[in-house]
């Protein structure tokens, strides 16, 4: 009993690495996903069984490891990818939750949903076509949503003969493109998802290649310094008050950390009381701890019993976010519905909610040149933009860049409830 407790733990403290895959139509992304969980023993039994048996009925000549992502029944008729679809596997050194994104344009807004909590972003591309508009569009939307690491897998080797020349080629048009945008680790890898090269084994058909295979890479890509600990906040999400025998007086502030590190003793700020008080204690899940850090889901108590509410921020005196109703953001529109300059919509930042009015529409952008289209003021569907909006009520933010947490909002149709904008705070 002991020893699976051992191991159980040993899991819950296992590194986890999120990582999306992107790309064109039929770059192989959903067969890329189904080599990784194949080869690193991550499908059970009955579950390749099935594979085996949907793969025979399609009359592949092959068993279609595409069809463990593609779980719509549109997508395994079509043999595309319409949903995020989201999978989850181990391996000895690392935990891993994949995002496997559409490819089709019209998708563009299910990669910035998978992309939006990604550490690294694979992004594939066909041997055969290189470089295209899809890749160019995935990459600048990486790079917006500040994943700090690519991989770029140039996959299908096998249908260009596994050439040196052919692979060099496509990494000197990425690295073109990708001068222009800010993405500070990027990894090249020769692959062929079908048969597995260099996917977790290394590959007897391409000696030349003397890199990483793409499981090794995820497996040792260093993600810690991705995350803020400059910047201490925490914005509460629940205020938790048993009032039960044991704990009479107990009140604790409920949430996820969102930057930074918080010790007891630390002297800390309420936004927007402005009220300061000492930390008590700070907790996780039945244990108290010495401190805790982006992005554990934590409980903090206060020496002093001041007015804390839902939506409020906690930072230290010394290093605040900025307060601020009128807010310039890059949005990623998801609604058939444009725009609306002058519009009212709801939003979400952080726990907050609050109501905002669209001022001004600045600029659009044209994702495949990256120039800005100064006089265009229609942002619809799959468009990204700069606006500025005016909030109800002072948020408590940074920069996108500084923070992907406090610096995030999304926008809600009132009427329909339904999300329409991702908004990077600039």
């Amino acid at each position: 009993m002991s020893s699976n407790k051992t191991e159980a733990q040993k899991y819950l403290d296992m590194d986890l690495l999120r990582f999306t895959t992107a790309g064109s139509v039929d770059d192989g992304k959903s067969t890329l996903i189904g080599r990784l969980l194949y080869d690193s023993k991550s499908i059970f039994d009955d579950q390749m069984e099935a594979i085996e048996e949907s793969s025979q009925k399609k009359g592949d000549e092959y068993t279609n490891l595409a069809l463990l992502t593609d779980g719509l029944s549109a997508e395994r008729e079509q043999g595309i990818t319409i949903d995020v679809a989201y999978r989850y596997f181990s391996t000895p050194n690392r935990k891993f939750i994949i995002a496997d994104t559409p490819g089709h344009v019209q998708y563009t807004r299910n990669m910035v949903t998978g992309a939006s909590t990604a550490n690294l972003a694979v992004i594939l591309v066909d041997a055969r076509t290189g470089v295209i508009e899809q890749t160019c569009r995935h990459s600048f939307i990486a790079s917006l949503l500040q994943i700090e690491h690519i991989v770029l897998c140039v996959n299908k080797m096998d249908l260009v003969d596994y050439s040196e020349e052919r692979f060099r080629e496509i990494q000197e048009e990425f690295r073109s493109f990708s001068s222009k945008l800010d993405i500070p680790d990027i990894h090249y890898i020769p692959i062929s998802a079908l048969y597995g090269d260099n996917v977790v084994e290394k590959s007897d058909n391409m000696p030349w290649y003397g890199g990483s295979t793409l499981l090794y890479t995820l497996e040792n890509v260093q993600v810690d310094s991705d995350y803020n600990h400059v910047d201490s906040r925490f914005p509460v999400q629940w205020v938790t008050r048993p009032q039960s025998e044991e704990y009479p007086d107990y009140r604790g502030y409920a949430g996820k950390v969102a930057g930074g590190v918080f010790k007891p003793g630390d002297e800390i700020i309420a936004l927007p009381s402005g009220f300061t008080s000492t930390i008590d204690t700070v907790e996780t899940f039945q244990k108290e701890e010495e401190e805790v850090f982006q992005p554990m889901s934590i409980t903090m108590t206060l020496e002093d019993d001041i007015d804390i509410s839902r939506g409020d921020m906690i930072a230290k005196p010394d290093n605040q976010p900025k307060v601020g109703q009128d807010i310039d953001l890059m949005v990623c529109w998801l609604n058939k519905e444009q725009l609306k300059p002058n519009g009212k919509y709801a939003l979400k930042h952080t726990t907050k909610d609050a109501r905002c009015i669209i001022k001004d529409v600045k600029y659009k952008v044209n994702i495949n040149t990256l120039h800005r289209v100064e006089g265009d003021k229609e942002i619809g569907l799959n468009d990204i933009g700069r606006i500025q909006i005016r909030t109800t009520e002072p948020l408590f933010y940074d920069s996108y860049k500084r923070n992907r947490v406090t610096g995030s909002l999304i926008l809600i149709d009132e009427y329909t409830n339904e999300t329409v904008g991702a908004g990077m705070i600039i």
